[in-house]
């Protein structure tokens, strides 16, 4: 799987889709999780404050990124597919949104 975001395929999606772009910084361990080859073991949900107003339909571009040594230069582009924002699933000021690859 090329995880490396190919920046004219991703503009021209980009530009057929209705939600917000965003940008994230994700730490190495859990980028490791998003892009796992096997389904079983896949991280398909993102936990993030909602400082950003998530909705379903926006893009999540997820940045590599270790506090030590900076962006790595691996990103994963992603849809957001569901959304929870309300306790007590989840805490206030924070959603949970349902990933999947485009």
């Amino acid at each position: 799987m090329n995880t490396s975001v190919n920046l004219l395929a991703m503009d021209n999606f980009l530009h057929s889709c209705s939600g917000k772009i965003h940008y994230l910084k994700t730490w190495p361990q859990y980028f490791d999780s998003i892009i796992h080859k096997d389904p079983l073991y896949r991280k398909t949900v993102e936990i993030r404050k909602n400082d950003r107003n998530f909705t379903i339909g926006d893009i999540l571009v997820l940045k590599e990124y270790n506090v030590d040594t900076g962006y790595s230069g691996r990103e994963a582009l992603r849809i957001v597919t569901h959304v929870i924002c309300e306790s007590p699933w989840v805490p206030t000021g924070y959603i949970a949104m349902s990933i999947t690859e485009y």
